[in-house]
């Protein structure tokens, strides 16, 4: 548990025991067909950012599937996946990877992650959104909603129905089944659960303290949301694209086990020393 490992993924996944892990989540390339800007000039690094595919886009999912078979194997009957994605081949993950190797039925959500951060477009509406795929293993997996709460808008008028305060000074606010009359009370002291569309988490931003300079690099709010929906304390949290360290950073937060996989060695050496500077004092030791 705990460490970074530089190499191929597959690779490295084949060497892991069977259900092994409780939760993977995955940023892999999103078939954009653009190189993305060198952070540190190192060759390597080069090649790393490189998501161009030649033998289009059923290389590409041949590509990723096999890593996904994988995953699935090392996943406890338990455990989860979030798959992190965008327009650029949604369609053709979910239908050729996931449903095949999950199964259609263990498809728990299909999260639109939306954000305003970035160039706007003139020639169509600006693609301002990501899709991860959550799909469990078995029929059992772990959703810890109270940790994910997010606040009511008190004194909402979105739900319609009748706003006050009871007995007891809570305020809350009533809805109206129209088809059977049934009135359900939504108490707006009382967190509730995110709907499958999160628009309360924005990208990083320009000059943003926790932005390291790695281009694909994805909030720890992001994170945070998925490792305490989706895991427990001392579970053991998969990234196998490591890219800048932003999951192994969060589940070390959150008290989880976790490893980390890249190939490139700058990954590695980001994700060592965001990971060293996030503690004071670095008391759990992790292997590179």
């Amino acid at each position: 548990m705990n460490k970074l490992l530089l190499g191929d993924n597959l690779e490295i996944l084949k060497t892991f025991n069977a259900d092994s892990v409780d939760l993977i989540y995955l940023d892999p390339p999103f078939f954009s067909n653009r190189n993305y800007e060198v952070i540190w000039g190192d060759a390597g690094e080069i090649r790393s950012f490189q998501d161009r595919w030649v033998g289009g886009i059923d290389h590409y999912i041949a590509w990723l599937k096999e890593r996904v078979a994988e995953m699935h194997r090392v996943l406890k009957s338990t455990g989860s996946i979030f798959l992190h994605c965008d327009w650029h081949a949604d369609a053709y993950i979910r239908v050729f990877i996931l449903d095949k190797i999950f199964g259609a039925n263990r498809l728990l959500n299909a999260i639109d992650w939306c954000y305003n951060v970035g160039g706007k477009s003139k020639k169509h509406f600006a693609r301002k959104k990501d899709t991860l795929f959550w799909y469990s293993k078995g029929p059992e997996w772990t959703f810890n909603a109270k940790e994910i709460g997010v606040k009511r808008d008190t004194g909402s008028k979105s739900m319609g129905g009748k706003i006050g305060v009871d007995e007891n000074g809570r305020p809350y606010q009533d809805k109206m089944v129209k088809k059977t009359g049934q009135i359900y009370r939504y108490f707006l002291d009382e967190n509730k659960i995110p709907e499958d569309w999160w628009i309360d988490i924005n990208s990083i931003q320009s000059g943003s303290k926790e932005r390291i300079g790695y281009p694909t690099q994805k909030p720890e709010a992001l994170l945070e949301r998925i490792i305490l929906c989706a895991s427990n304390e001392g579970d053991t949290v998969l990234d196998p694209f490591l890219g800048g360290g932003t999951t192994v950073a969060v589940a070390d937060r959150l008290k989880r086990n976790w490893i980390g996989i890249d190939q490139s060695v700058q990954a590695i050496k980001v994700s060592e020393l965001r990971l060293q500077k996030q503690r004071d004092l670095f008391t759990t030791p992790f292997v590179v």
